[in-house]
C-alpha cells in the first residue's frame, strides 16, 4: 500500500530509542525525508547510520532539550531550515514520570513541561508552514489517562489527548489532521529497564494483558505511519491506544 508520503519532511523527537526509533524507521522505509531528535547525539546518529544501510535517504539530526521553550525554539528552527518546513510532525519526546515520596512543584512543572508543553510548543512552532501548505499531519504520543498509582506524567497526558482534540477541530478546515496514540506496555528501554526491569514486575502486567503479551515499537510505529499517511486524511481528533487490550481492563 502506498501510504503517500515519500519526499514529505517529517520531524520525529524522541528519537535516539524506543517507539521514536520504530517510527523513524518506518517513515524512512515510506521515502519521507526525516529529520530526527533527541538529546543525545550519539544514539541518534546509530540511528541515522542504520537508517541509512537500508538503503533509504540518511536523516538529518538536531539534539535539544525539548523540555524548555528555547530547547523546542532551537530544534523546530533547525528542523525547518533542512527542508524549507516540516509536513508530519510525531511528537514522541516524554518519559513516565513515578511519584517519588518527596516529589514538590519542580517535579511536577518538569513532568508537565516534558509530556505536554514540549508537544504543544513544538507543534504550534510547525503548524503556520502545514496551514499554509493546506497538508500536515501530527501525531502525538499519550498514554494511559488513568494509572493505579499517582504518576505526574498522566494528567500531562491527559491535557495532551484533550488539547489535541481541540486543535484538530481547530485546524481540519487547512487539511491538518491531529491525532493521539497511546501506547500500552510496549518493549522499549522505558517499559523494560526502567518502569519493569524484572521478570516478576513484567509478569504481573503480562496478566492485566488479554493479547498476552507486551507489544513491539514496530507495531506502533506502523499506526503512526498511517495516521500521517495521505490516506489517513479523513481521520482526526481520536486517540487510539496499541496495547493489546489492556486499556478494557483500566478503565473498570
Amino acid at each position: 500500500m502506498d501510504l503517500g508520503i515519500a519526499g514529505k519532511r517529517a520531524l520525529v523527537t524522541g528519537a535516539s530509542a524506543g517507539i521514536g526509533h520504530a517510527v523513524a524507521h518506518v517513515l524512512a522505509a515510506e521515502g519521507a525525508r526525516l529529520v530526527i531528535a533527541a538529546r543525545n547525539l550519539e544514539k541518534l546518529t546509530l540511528v541515522r547510520d542504520e537508517i541509512a544501510a537500508t538503503g533509504a535517504e540518511a536523516p538529518a539530526m538536531v539534539t535539544g532539550d525539548l523540555s524548555t521553550a528555547d530547547g523546542v525554539g532551537s530544534v523546530a528552527q533547525t528542523a525547518t531550515a533542512q527542508y524549507g518546513g516540516i509536513d508530519i510532525l510525531v511528537n514522541n519526546a516524554g518519559a513516565s514520570r513515578p511519584m517519588p515520596k518527596d516529589a514538590d512543584d519542580a517535579f511536577w512543572e518538569e513532568a508537565f513541561a516534558l509530556n505536554f508543553s514540549s508537544a504543544r510548543r513544538m507543534t504550534e512552532a510547525l503548524l503556520p508552514g502545514m496551514r499554509t501548505a493546506r497538508w500536515g499531519r501530527v501525531v502525538n504520543i499519550s498514554g494511559a489517562l488513568v494509572q493505579r498509582a499517582v504518576n505526574a506524567a498522566t494528567p500531562a497526558k491527559v491535557a495532551l489527548v484533550s488539547w489535541s482534540r481541540s486543535l484538530a477541530s481547530e485546524v481540519a478546515p487547512d487539511g491538518v489532521t491531529v491525532n493521539c496514540v497511546a501506547p500500552g506496555r510496549i518493549n522499549s528501554d522505558q517499559i523494560l529497564n526502567r518502569l519493569f526491569p524484572t521478570e516478576e514486575s513484567r509478569a504481573g502486567q503480562i496478566k492485566d494483558i488479554p493479547m498476552g503479551r507486551f507489544g513491539e515499537p514496530q507495531e506502533l510505529a506502523d499506526l503512526v505511519a498511517f495516521l500521517v499517511s495521505d490516506r489517513a486524511r479523513y481521520i482526526t481528533g481520536v486517540h487510539v491506544p496499541v496495547d493489546g487490550g489492556m486499556v478494557r481492563l483500566s478503565v473498570t
